[in-house]
């Protein structure tokens, strides 16, 4: 059985939306980045972490990839166009999305006051605005990838509603769509739980 660390209201629901999506079996323990717990099973006391046995796993895209990897499941093979695809896409991602929203949470309520920019938030939520309207723009099928949901979508659906958490509205129809369809999913919600 997994043991996932981390919060549910960070990056670690992506990695409990993902077991749960592949009928996982996995024990969750709630606590916050830099805790005491979670310096106990990482030196970075960063959130999430997996643990598979004996190794301890970090980051939630490299867990999600690992898992997808290990159980052949919301994926593609390794070798093969479909999989440099999803890595071109989860890269996409973590760069058009995570790291702007990210940016912007560092200068609301992470960092002291007195080193936060109000106009740092201003660039980075327009960052985010194009990122969207870019992503809508693509998306021809069901799913980011097409006619399968993978780990991508999860990611991305994260990143829509941290967006939306932060006051950042989706204009596209195409993809407000798309994230009100994967939120309705049962793993989603399960997940959330």
């Amino acid at each position: 059985m997994y043991e996932v660390v981390g919060r549910v209201r960070s990056r670690g629901f992506r990695v409990l939306w993902a077991l749960e999506e592949m009928g996982l079996p996995y024990r969750h323990v709630d606590v916050g980045p830099h805790s005491p717990e979670a310096l106990s099973y990482h030196p970075s006391g960063k959130i999430p972490v997996m643990k598979d046995g004996d190794a301890v796993l970090s980051d939630s895209v490299a867990i999600m990839s690992y898992l997808s990897d290990k159980h052949g499941k919301l994926g593609a093979p390794a070798g093969t166009v479909e999989r440099a695809r999803l890595d071109a896409m989860l890269h996409l991602l973590n760069e058009m999305l995570d790291a702007p929203l990210w940016m912007i949470a560092r200068h609301t309520f992470i960092l002291p006051e007195e080193k936060r920019s109000a106009e740092a938030v201003e660039v980075e939520k327009e960052l985010v605005m194009k990122a969207m309207d870019k992503l809508g723009e693509g998306l021809t099928g069901p799913f980011l990838m097409g006619d399968h949901f993978t780990i991508a979508d999860i990611l991305c659906v994260h990143c829509l509603n941290w967006a939306f958490g932060m006051g950042i509205p989706i204009e596209n129809a195409r993809l407000k769509a798309y994230a009100k369809e994967l939120r309705a999913r049962p793993a989603f919600t399960k997940a959330g739980q």
